[in-house]
C-alpha cells in the first residue's frame, strides 16, 4: 500500500501519510457494504480523525489499516478497481516474474500479467534514450481514482526494487489530477519531477536498471510475502548501479574537480551515503577514481606521444614524481618502461 515508511523507525513514527488514503480505504468498506470498525480499531484512528484533512497517520498505521482490509473485504486493490484482486494477487504476479533473466524482463512480465487481473487499465514499460518509464493507461479516464493509481504505481516501484536488491531512484511522475491538498507526501513517496495534470500516471528512473538480474528467489518471496504491506515503501539502501554512475561521472570533462561532495550533489545523495553505498558495493570512491585515472593514462601513453608529464597533468596529478609513483602501483613499472615495453 502506498505509505510513506522509509524503513526507519523514526521515520515512521511521523505522521506523514494522508488521512485521504485512510480515507480511500474506508470508502472501499462502503463499496463492499462492509464495517470498517475492526480495522480502524487495529490501526488507532478514531472516526472523528478521519474528517480532519491536514491530519496525518503513521506509516505503520497505514500498513495495519490496509493489511486488515485487504484480508476483510478479500481485496488487494481496495475497490479501486471494476473487480475484486482476492489476497495473494499481487504474490502471484511476482512469483510469476521471479524467474526472469532480467528487471526489464520481469517488469514487462508484470505489466502484461497485471492486465489479467483487471482490465481497467494498462501498464507499460517503454524506454526513452537513456529512461525507463511505466505508464498507467485507464481505459476510463479518472475511473482508478488517486488511491488506485498511486497504489499501482508504488507497488510495481517497490517490487522493482526488491527483485533486484537494488534502490531505484524515481526520475519523477506524473499524475492525470490536479495537485491534492496533501501534495507534499508526494515528495516522500514520488521523489524527483512531479507533474500533475498530466495526460497519465507515470513513473521515470534510469533505464540502466532494467539491466540488472534478479537476485530473488521462491525461499526469498515466501519471506516477504509474509508481510507484503511494506514491500511498496522499504527503500533500500543499497544502489546497485552506483559504481557505474560514478564511474560515467569521474570519466566525464570535468573529472579532475570531482570531489565527495559534488559527485553526492550529482547523485541526488549525501556524501556519507555515498561513501556508504559505494562500500556496500564492495568499493570506494578513492579506488574508482584511481581507476578512471589508470584507464587515462594508459590510454594517453599508448594513443599519444605526449611527455610524461604531461600525462600525469591530464590524468588529474599536480606533478610527474606523484604521477610516476601512483602509475607504477597500478601497472607495476614506470609510464617510461609501460610505453617501451608497448613498442612506443
Amino acid at each position: 500500500m502506498p505509505t510513506l515508511s522509509r524503513n526507519n523507525d523514526k521515520k515512521n513514527a511521523k505522521a506523514a501519510t494522508p488521512m485521504a488514503f485512510a480515507r480511500a480505504v474506508v470508502a472501499a468498506y462502503g463499496h463492499y457494504g462492509q464495517d470498517p470498525a475492526n480495522a480502524l480499531k487495529l490501526a488507532q484512528i478514531t472516526p472523528s480523525h478521519l474528517d480532519i484533512p491536514s491530519r496525518g497517520i503513521t506509516a505503520r498505521q497505514m500498513e495495519t489499516l490496509s493489511g486488515a482490509a485487504m484480508h476483510e473485504l478479500d481485496d488487494e486493490g481496495l475497490g479501486a478497481f471494476s473487480r475484486k484482486l482476492p489476497w495473494g494477487s499481487y504474490g502471484m504476479l511476482a512469483r510469476a516474474s521471479l524467474t526472469s533473466p532480467d528487471l526489464g524482463v520481469a517488469l514487462k512480465r508484470w505489466c502484461r500479467h497485471h492486465a489479467l487481473l483487471t482490465d481497467d487499465l494498462v501498464l507499460e514499460l517503454s524506454t526513452s534514450a537513456d529512461t525507463a518509464v511505466i505508464t498507467i493507461k485507464e481505459k476510463q479516464a479518472g475511473r482508478t481514482h488517486e488511491f488506485g493509481l498511486v497504489h499501482v504505481l508504488r507497488n510495481i516501484h517497490g517490487l522493482a526494487c526488491w527483485y533486484v536488491d537494488s534502490r531505484i531512484p524515481l526520475q519523477g511522475a506524473r499524475f492525470p489530477f490536479a495537485a491534492p491538498q496533501h501534495v507534499d507526501a508526494y515528495g516522500l513517496m514520488f521523489p524527483g519531477t512531479l507533474q500533475f495534470n498530466a495526460a497519465r500516471a507515470d513513473i521515470r528512473f534510469d533505464s540502466r536498471y532494467l539491466n540488472l538480474p534478479l537476485r530473488r528467489d521462491e525461499k526469498a518471496l515466501q519471506h516477504m510475502l509474509q508481510r507484503a504491506l511494506p514491500l511498496t515503501v522499504l527503500q533500500y539502501r543499497r544502489d546497485r548501479l552506483l559504481v557505474q554512475q560514478v564511474r560515467q561521472a569521474l570519466a566525464s570533462p570535468t573529472w579532475v574537480a570531482h570531489t565527495a561532495e559534488t559527485l553526492a550533489a550529482a547523485l541526488s545523495t549525501s556524501p556519507r551515503s555515498l561513501h556508504r553505498q559505494l562500500r556496500d558495493e564492495g568499493a570506494s570512491l578513492q579506488q574508482l577514481k584511481d581507476e578512471v585515472r589508470s584507464a587515462r593514462a594508459k590510454d594517453l601513453l599508448l594513443r599519444t606521444s605526449k611527455p610524461v608529464k604531461q600525462v600525469g597533468m591530464a590524468s588529474g596529478f599536480r606533478n610527474e614524481k606523484s604521477f610516476i609513483r601512483a602509475f607504477h602501483g597500478w601497472a607495476g613499472s614506470t609510464p617510461a618502461e609501460f610505453r617501451k615495453a608497448a613498442g612506443i
